[in-house]
């Protein structure tokens, strides 16, 4: 099944002000003890932060072992000194459950781009009101492992600024900017009349994956666990597609179901 754009819908027409890309430096995916600053922790999340010359750095804290370690895989020359502490030092700053491996970074946030700036060949993710810290991590790591140029979300229905979506992402944000947008239907709304082919993953879809034949720009769409695409959403997508399972269970977790669908369609074609 070749997927057409023309579908013969009629692109609604944008609100006054509407701006595509939203508002300029929107909310960040990361945690911060304060406005403007990110909180990052773990070895992965502070690591890939550090080799990126993007970030600015405000403080880094290590263990005695953690600092040995950054020092060997930088070659002894970090951007920024580290304070050496305790672990426990860490651990009351982020909390008992907090896996930091004896890493604490405070940073700034990534410069956000908005629609227009990215490529007109991108492959994008966009993201209808998944608010799992846990499960958008997953989606940046496996975003970043497959060149995804950015990830449409929007100000409000968005994960909580928290570091454990930095750590569920495992250094991806360092690599796959977020576009924070007012208005998901939109964006994508303005995403098509660029070009860009707007797929939306839905379990009862009658199209299948495996039957699509996509080309770029593309951006892929995907709704929260249980509820699935909003109405609105699902209107502005010019197919709607489902995993072919084969199993006896019918559904995955919306990480596992992006890396998937990544796979599936994310390829260059030939």
């Amino acid at each position: 099944m070749t997927v057409r754009r023309n579908d013969g819908r009629p692109a609604s027409p944008r609100r006054p002000g509407f701006r595509p890309g939203g508002r300029p430096g929107g909310p960040r995916p990361e945690a911060g003890p304060g406005e403007g600053v990110t909180v990052l922790y773990g070895w992965h999340p502070v690591a890939q932060a550090l080799g990126n010359a993007a970030r600015g750095l405000h403080r880094l804290l290590a263990t005695e072992n953690a600092a040995a370690r950054l020092a060997e895989e930088f070659g002894g020359s970090l951007r920024i000194a580290p304070e050496l502490v305790r672990p426990s030092e860490i651990g009351r700053l982020l909390g008992p459950d907090a896996v930091h491996q004896g890493l604490y970074l405070e940073a700034e946030p990534l410069p956000a781009p908005g629609l227009d700036e990215l490529p007109a060949d991108a492959l994008l993710l966009a993201l209808d009101q998944i608010t799992d810290p846990h499960n958008v991590g997953a989606i940046v790591r496996t975003a970043a492992a497959f060149g995804v140029a950015g990830i449409v979300t929007t100000v409000r229905h968005a994960p909580g600024a928290t570091g454990v979506l930095a750590k569920s992402a495992s250094g991806g944000l360092e690599h796959v900017p977020f576009v924070t947008v007012r208005n998901l239907a939109e964006a994508l709304i303005a995403l098509g009349e660029r070009g860009f082919t707007r797929i939306g993953l839905d379990s009862d879809a009658p199209a299948s994956l495996d039957t699509l034949t996509v080309a770029r720009p593309l951006v892929i769409v995907l709704g929260a666990e249980g509820k699935g695409l909003r109405e609105r959403t699902r209107s502005c997508c010019d197919v709607l597609a489902r995993i072919p399972f084969s199993g006896a269970i019918r559904s995955l977790n919306v990480s596992n179901a992006a890396a998937i669908t990544l796979y599936a369609l994310g390829r260059p074609q030939a």
